[in-house]
């Protein structure tokens, strides 16, 4: 065993460790980890809530954001298979597992993948919500681990490969995106989609004037 590896299995019983002797954080935790995809959802839809009074590259960033989530689980799917890597409970029978054990694989983590692009696609459409993003994405990367249905290294990888295809796709495809959210606020039958809805009083344009933390 490589001394990465050892690495990677001494945090995992020290997260082990912590998750045996922290039973007031079970229910939030395993809620979390199993059905926390939902606030990644939820997240995005604020995004491109937020990027239609935006410019045309802020709603092509959102519109991006959601698109780099499913490419950056598709991309994760040969990776899983190629690195053929079982779940912590398949070769520790002892550990403490607060969730169904799955016959998946588990390196790099999906939950993870998809957790780490919402958070880098939505840092290019808002910063404070990019951050939070981050924050749910550390949260959901220690909550698999501590459930006991990953190892450190898979949900480490599972955050960089996430991030990564929503920068890199970003960087590549920016320029034609931008273009297309343009074009399509020129089209006056989409406007309904990209454009928010126009208040006829000073008092509710200034009362919905934000969208979203």
């Amino acid at each position: 065993m490589s001394g990465i590896s050892r690495l990677n299995h001494r945090l995992f019983d020290d997260v082990n460790t912590f998750a045996r002797n922290t039973g007031w954080l079970h229910t939030p935790l395993v809620d979390y980890a199993k059905d926390g995809v939902v606030l990644f959802g939820l997240l995005l839809i604020v995004g491109l809530l937020r990027s239609r009074r935006g410019s045309a590259r802020t709603l092509a960033a959102a519109v991006w954001a959601c698109i780099a989530v499913l490419l950056a689980v598709a991309v994760n799917q040969p990776i899983v298979h190629a690195a053929h890597e079982a779940r912590p409970y398949t070769g520790h029978p002892n550990i403490l597992v607060l969730v169904a054990r799955s016959a998946d694989l588990s390196f790099p983590s999906d939950h993870s993948v998809m957790a780490g692009a919402t958070a880098a696609g939505l840092l290019l459409v808002s910063r404070k919500l990019g951050l939070v993003a981050v924050v749910a994405a550390l949260l959901m990367a220690f909550a698999r681990v501590y459930v006991g249905a990953h190892y450190p290294g898979d949900v480490l990888a599972g955050l960089a490969i996430g991030a990564a295809v929503a920068i890199l796709g970003w960087l590549l495809l920016r320029v034609p995106l931008t273009r297309a959210a343009a074009w399509s606020r020129d089209q006056p039958r989409l406007q309904p989609l990209l454009v928010a809805k126009t208040w006829h009083t000073d008092g509710a344009a200034a009362s919905g004037s934000d969208v979203g933390p």
